[in-house]
């Protein structure tokens, strides 16, 4: 029978003390029948999945459900480009690669069934940890300590360090507690077990290979990684940090397709492209590509990518559409943290940005510019995980006086991304609809629902409303990203948005948080209008003879008027342009006497000359 979830609505939470909901009860009753623990089952979904379901979908690796029963087989969790048509993940028979083959065969339930009902997932999960532990101990222990080694096979972790990893994550909540609103609102709480002791020498009973520390690639100790080179003609040899051109953004992708055909594209000399990092999808591997010091081809602009260093996912930013494992997240963010350490890059959505945040070097580009990781990129979570969690902070609560949503003053866009429904038309290229929690609001002409979308012009020269199409990204305003309010109308927010008053759906407030600390720069005293541009080179009289001029190309088609304002990153930026050495000549770094500002003008960055704002 299809376990149907109530509980709550969406975005509350009952008191810990109040009754377990479905999915407790469900996880209980696999849990028993099982003779599993409660709380190792909830601990390993939750670092499986947040506990969540996902409506069926499967994840970047193949997953399905809150116990992410893996089948990466079926033909519809993993495809080519848009057009190609779908293809097996790896095309192997390993076995971490179906679990949901092994689940059926231990509860007699169909693999479709596992995939799409959460709670004979749970069953699913429950039996596999079950038959793991009776290999393990040859008995089923009530003390969840007893079950570190089920734990850590459950993993389907090859390497020692993967495993107990997985396991470690899993004991962590055990010990700790945890509590977390599901996105169909029901809370589930683990109650905290410190007395718990995980029997961490089972590890050593699954006989699981041990990997050689890799003395070469620039990552945190956490992390499995490992240093392949990416063919020579598709990043540039430099000594970034100590020649004067500093790391001052990370920058998210995805691949869209399986790791193993990420590493070989950037192999292939014929790409022409590059990242310095990429991530498996469950977090078990990273292998880096280009060294930090050296500048990859991965932004589709030169000058975030003299300043950036690009983080490649595993992963699609809208086939199925899949979703981005708990163990990637966690990943991902141990190598950002790392890296924003080594290279002091704040941690905020004006530095660590996705590819979807960076505007192309010229307007003719822009129809054509990438948008992953997309939609489902689950921001909030991923910066919590930075140390930068502010769901705790106040919302900027307002109404039809505006409440503390102030004219003129930054608010953040914050929804909740498990309650913020979003539709995207995606089309590769048949069209389809999708409907799902996401990282974005629509951003429209006037404070009512059906008022058309925003346009982009760099998009949109014929002046045509956006659209919902999933690639049309110029009517579309990002988590994290800040702006300035122009106007509140009742339950709708008025920003500047891309030389516009671009309206919001926020009511009472709930999709943003004030930004007191945001900097806000608008048009100098008497100038009319600030030029817009999408780099920030030297002039061409600042070059020296022998490189080629780069062109700062604006963006004429943008705007920034006297009476807008938009918020700028902390600090401006020097003017400044890279040549790699030659053999007949040294590296070259250009530096020019113009700071700009870079600042968040739509969905994409922007930057703008320094000598034409005032703060």
């Amino acid at each position: 029978m299809a376990l149907v979830l109530g509980g709550a609505a969406a975005g509350t939470a009952r008191p810990s003390d109040a009754t377990p909901g479905d999915f407790e009860r469900a996880a209980e009753q696999a849990a028993a029948e099982f003779g599993v623990p409660k709380d190792v089952l909830l601990g390993v979904s939750h670092e499986s999945s947040w506990w969540e379901g996902n409506h069926g979908r499967p994840s970047t690796k193949g997953g399905y459900g809150p116990m992410h029963l893996t089948d990466t087989t079926s033909g519809s969790t993993y495809a080519h480009r848009p057009g190609e048509g779908p293809v097996d993940a790896t095309g192997t028979d390993d076995p971490s690669e179906h679990t949901v083959q092994a689940a059926a065969a231990l509860t007699g339930v169909a693999p479709q069934t596992l995939k799409s009902d959460e709670l004979q997932n749970l069953r699913g999960g429950a039996a596999l940890l079950a038959a793991y532990q009776r290999q393990i101990t040859r008995e089923i222990s009530p003390d969840p300590g007893t079950w570190y080694g089920a734990v850590a096979r459950y993993s389907q972790a090859a390497d020692t360090a993967t495993a107990a990893r997985f396991a470690d994550g899993v004991f962590t909540v055990i010990r700790n507690g945890r509590q977390r609103v599901r996105a169909d609102g029901q809370t589930v709480s683990l109650v905290k077990r410190p007395a718990v002791r995980p029997a961490t020498s089972q590890l050593a009973s699954l006989r699981l290979r041990t990997l050689p520390a890799a003395a070469v690639p620039e990552c945190p100790t956490e992390l499995n990684c490992r240093f392949v080179p990416a063919a020579a003609s598709n990043h540039q040899v430099s000594a970034r940090n100590s020649n004067g051109i500093d790391v001052d953004y990370i920058v998210i992708h995805d691949i869209e397709g399986p790791y193993d055909a990420g590493i070989s594209w950037f192999q292939d000399p014929s790409s022409g492209v590059s990242a310095h990092y990429v991530m498996k999808a469950d977090g078990s591997a990273a292998t880096q590509m280009v060294a930090t010091k050296d500048i990859a081809f991965h932004a589709g602009n030169y000058w975030v990518n003299l300043h950036g260093v690009g983080i490649e996912m595993e992963g699609y930013a809208a086939q199925g559409p899949t979703w981005f494992t708990p163990a990637q997240y966690r990943a991902t963010a141990v190598l950002v943290s790392y890296l924003a350490r080594r290279f002091d890059v704040p941690l905020d959505r004006k530095h660590i940005v996705g590819h979807d945040n960076v505007l192309p070097p010229r307007p003719a580009r822009a129809p054509d510019a990438h948008w992953d990781p997309g939609p489902y990129w689950d921001w909030e979570t991923f910066m919590a995980l930075l140390g930068t969690d502010d769901r705790g902070k106040p919302r900027a609560t307002g109404g039809a006086d505006g409440g503390n949503i102030e004219i003129g003053r930054a608010v953040a866009i914050a929804p909740e991304y498990g309650g913020n429904t979003q539709t995207v038309t995606v089309c590769d290229p048949k069209c389809r609809t999708q409907k799902q929690p996401s990282n974005f609001l629509y951003v429209r002409t006037a404070p009512r629902v059906d008022a058309p979308l925003v346009s982009d012009p760099a998009l949109h020269p014929d002046g045509a409303a956006g659209t919902q199409r999933i690639d049309d990204w110029g009517a579309t305003a990002m988590w994290g990203q800040e702006f300035v309010v122009a106007d509140v109308r009742g339950d709708w927010t008025a920003i500047w948005f891309g030389g516009q008053k671009g309206w919001i759906h926020n009511p009472a407030g709930v999709h943003t948080r004030p930004a007191p600390d945001a900097r806000i720069v608008r048009p100098a005293s008497g100038a009319q209008s600030v030029s817009v541009y999408t780099t920030a080179y030297p002039r061409a009289d600042e070059y020296p003879r022998g490189v080629v001029v780069s062109d700062q190309t604006r963006f004429t088609m943008y705007a920034f008027p006297q009476g807008q304002a938009y918020v700028a990153a902390r600090t401006p930026v020097r003017a400044d342009d890279f040549f790699p050495a030659t053999p007949t000549r040294a590296e070259v770094v250009v530096t020019g006497d113009q700071k700009y500002d870079v600042i968040q003008y739509s969905r994409r960055l922007a930057t703008v000359n320094h000598a034409e704002t005032r703060s």
